[in-house]
């Protein structure tokens, strides 16, 4: 019998779904689909398998989470402005019990004082802050370190 791959479930909160469109100047040219894209490519390549929601509700992230209880191993999430205040996400994300790598594709810390604070924070591995669309590579990458294959040390 052939292990599964390793899954990864990548959250992208609220307004996400206009990256490319929305304050370019802030967040960016690159799509959500472009982003997603490349975090299939390079999870292919890495041997995960990826599931993906981006919601601009808190509980239909919520929902995509439990679906995928005990069937992840790891996630990558952008929560948009859950960042701030999305305790029911914040608490499923807990649930999970894997590692979770936060993703922001501007410097949350060098913005308004409102957005520097982050309830998923103390419960994520690590944060990958400022570098625009590539930081979801980068939480993956992360991730593919921390996570053993099957069958691996």
């Amino acid at each position: 019998m052939t292990p599964r791959a390793r899954k990864a479930l990548v959250l992208h909160g609220p307004n996400l779904d206009l990256t490319g469109r929305r304050e370019p100047a802030i967040y960016g040219t690159t799509t959500l689909a472009q982003i997603d894209a490349a975090l299939a490519e390079r999870a292919a390549a890495l041997g995960w398998s990826l599931a993906t929601c981006q919601s601009n509700h808190e509980g239909v992230l919520v929902d995509f989470l439990h679906a995928h209880f005990q069937d992840c191993d790891a996630i990558v999430i952008n929560p948009g402005a859950l960042t701030h205040y999305g305790l029911s996400l914040r608490d499923a994300l807990a649930a999970m019990g894997v590692p979770i790598v936060e993703v922001h594709l501007s410097n949350i810390h060098a913005r308004e004082s409102w957005r520097q604070h982050s309830v998923i924070a103390e419960i994520a591995r690590g944060q990958v802050i400022g570098l625009g669309w590539y930081g979801y590579l980068l939480a993956l990458d992360a991730l593919d370190r921390l996570v053993p294959a099957a069958g691996g040390a």
